[in-house]
């Protein structure tokens, strides 16, 4: 990391700022060869301006008063410079300059915004989200750390050339602890995260330029797992003494026939299930990530369940449709199933979500927007990336189609023979 840096004071005059035969002086503060210029709102006759020592000439207590403050202005700014390199600073000209003129306390600092985003965001986002926002809240502390060595930097210090070594660094990352190296697009949703906080400072105008202007984000294409309608044959038809394992199936499959994520399942309670305008039973409510509503006809797998837990002793009292386990158990005892069903795809509570809208419904023939309301996406858009399935659709289609057609052939070929 690199520690030292070039820096220099120079005082300058501007001549294309005269006024009555003076002109201001300025002092001119350079680092990394990046410079800054401070009014210090004295002026001089040009004639009595010595270029090579930027100092005034003459020996008249005006003059010399003039270059004594010079030097304390030096002075000052040097010490600035000294003290910022003890407190390990990320050391700029424009920083410097601020904490000459007194207004770096006025700027807000990076870890300032984000803490007042996480703040102001915890009311409206689901606590999995606001989890992720924390995520990368470390991430650029310890960022800051390492490749600065300061806890914070102010806003007007952020740069594209700062993202990109953030980004640098997270891909290079490696935990101590037991989870794996961020790929491309963990790394992608850290920098989108950062960014989300970012553009609220602009709006915010706490920041005079975004940093992100000529950033670009490439996400890698995700294929979406799901089970395939034997493999979930598989799951619902084991045979499972363990009275943990059965809950945990059972509330697996329901979700695989109703596409409801974990939280939302969790949160249903007797009076989301009513009577539709088909007069069956339907689900309605609405997704804890985005509010958006929800409402699906349920399947009779789906309602063979919740009659299962219908007067469920743990389900009555907390007012639940069924008895709460964390997602994290859940997901934990869904790899135990995997096993015992020989099912070797990462089984996870939302790999249900994923089966519901591939093998379940689109799969089926239910169209893509049926499907996207039902899976409450607020764009059709969300829901193309299980697009893949309707290429298996158009397979079996297809194969239906042509055995038509074969079979249309072999009718008029016999009709042809009838009329000879």
């Amino acid at each position: 990391m690199r520690t030292t840096n070039t820096f220099g004071i120079q005082f300058i005059i501007r001549m294309n700022k005269a006024k009555d035969n003076l002109v201001p002086i300025y002092s001119r503060v350079t680092v990394d060869g990046r410079r800054v210029e401070i009014s210090l709102k004295k002026w001089i006759n040009p004639k009595e301006w010595n270029n090579n020592k930027g100092l005034a000439k003459g020996t008249r207590e005006e003059i010399r008063s003039l270059n004594h403050y010079l030097e304390e202005v030096k002075a000052k700014l040097m010490n600035t410079y000294q003290e910022m390199q003890i407190h390990k600073e990320l050391i700029t000209a424009e920083e410097i300059k601020n904490k000459f003129l007194g207004t770096d306390e006025k700027d807000y600092t990076l870890c300032k915004v984000i803490d007042y985003h996480n703040t102001q965001m915890k009311e409206s986002l689901a606590w999995g989200t606001m989890k992720n926002y924390f995520t990368t809240q470390k991430y650029i502390q310890m960022f800051l750390k390492v490749k600065f060595g300061t806890p914070d930097i102010y806003l007007s210090q952020l740069t594209y050339k700062f993202i990109v070594h953030f980004e640098y660094y997270l891909r290079n990352y490696k935990p101590l602890d037991h989870h794996k190296p961020l790929g491309n697009n963990g790394v992608m949703k850290h920098i989108e995260r950062f960014r989300k906080m970012i553009n609220m400072a602009v709006r915010m105008e706490w920041v005079n330029k975004d940093p992100f202007a000529k950033y670009k984000q490439k996400f890698d294409k995700v294929n979406r797992e799901f089970l395939s309608k034997e493999e979930l044959a598989k799951i619902e038809n084991r045979e499972l003494s363990v009275v943990r394992l059965q809950w945990v199936r059972d509330l697996f499959v329901f979700s695989c026939y109703t596409g409801l994520a974990y939280i939302d399942t969790m949160r249903l309670s007797p009076a989301n299930i009513t009577i539709g305008i088909d007069s069956e039973y339907w689900l309605i409510t609405k997704r804890q990530k985005t509010s958006n509503p929800v409402r699906v006809p349920l399947l009779p797998k789906a309602l063979q369940i919740i009659d299962k837990y219908k007067g469920h002793p743990r389900a009555l009292t907390e007012g639940t449709l069924f008895p709460v386990i964390s997602n994290q158990k859940l997901n934990s005892y869904l790899k135990e199933i995997a096993d015992l069903c020989g099912i070797h795809k990462n089984l996870t509570f939302h790999l249900a979500r994923h089966t519901f809208a591939t093998t379940i419904m689109l799969t089926n023939g239910v169209p893509i927007e049926s499907v996207s309301k039902m899976l409450g996406h607020s764009k059709i858009t969300t829901t193309q990336v299980y697009a893949k399935v309707i290429e298996q659709k158009l397979s079996v289609d297809m194969k239906t189609l042509k055995e038509k057609l074969a079979s249309d052939n072999i009718d008029k070929g016999f009709l042809r023979v009838i009329n000879q």
